[in-house]
């Protein structure tokens, strides 16, 4: 399997056409299917990454606490806790919020694969899937989530955003944002007052080589919205119909 894409780490070091540079980004595969769980191991470790495994949602919860890994693929049907359930877990505790979340799932429903946005995936592939697929939408979001950000800050009304903590405020009150969503949140911030359809969103939040369906930009949208506008706050991502979406105080 050839893969040219590569993925910057927190330190700097990269990972770069299946031969990486230490540390490795370590991946949490959740599977109770023992033959899906190997296959993974074998693709990701060949492909430059940690592999850690959990059979059930309990002992995700228990690995994610001790292992603390980079990223995470959750298949959606596990024993004793559902995949859902695990991530509204990771999203309600401080220190896994950030985490980034694949969701596996054999549900092929345009709803369910809202549902699993919704409730905090960053993303979501279904099965069966192409392995190289796979690898280019979790190099994407390690991209997005363990770059070494710009330093500097973007402030846009009473909005502002640390790149280099990877920090957002507003009016003072700490906005806890996803991964996904504070990438949505920089562009914006970058581009104020302009209107952006959900193509141009996917390509340059997604990036062009990733296939995403529009409505993903929609359901990200609602997640970004809900964070970052408080009770009185005036919603400034403004739905421009037929149009897209923008980032302004003034009715567009």
């Amino acid at each position: 399997m050839s893969m040219t894409s590569s993925v910057s780490q927190r330190d700097g070091s990269r990972i770069s056409d299946g031969v990486s540079s230490l540390p490795k980004p370590l991946v949490l595969v959740v599977e109770d299917e023992a033959a899906l769980a190997t296959m993974l191991r074998y693709n990701l470790e060949k492909q430059g990454f940690r592999v850690e495994e959990a059979a059930d949602g309990q002992e995700a919860l228990t690995r994610i606490a001790e292992t603390q890994p980079d990223l995470v693929l959750l298949d959606w049907m596990l024993p004793v806790m559902s995949g859902i359930e695990v991530c509204r877990q990771i999203r309600r505790r401080s220190a896994t919020r950030d985490l980034p979340v694949i969701m596996v799932t054999a549900r092929t429903e345009d709803q369910d694969a809202v549902r699993a946005l919704n409730t905090g995936a960053d993303d979501y592939i279904t099965k069966p899937f192409n392995m190289e697929a796979l690898l280019a939408r979790m190099r994407a979001l390690l991209r997005r989530s363990n770059a070494v950000p710009v330093k500097g800050q973007l402030v846009f009304h009473d909005i502002a955003m640390d790149l280099a903590a990877h920090r957002v405020t507003r009016n003072d009150r700490r906005i806890h944002l996803g991964p996904t969503e504070f990438r949505l949140l920089e562009f914006f911030m970058q581009h104020p007052r302009r209107v952006f359809s959900r193509e141009e969103l996917l390509d340059a939040v997604w990036g062009p080589d990733i296939h995403v369906e529009p409505r993903t930009v929609d359901v990200h949208i609602r997640r970004l919205r809900k964070s970052i506008n408080g009770e009185g706050e005036l919603d400034v991502v403004r739905t421009v119909r037929t149009a897209g979406y923008a980032l302004d105080t003034e009715p567009l």
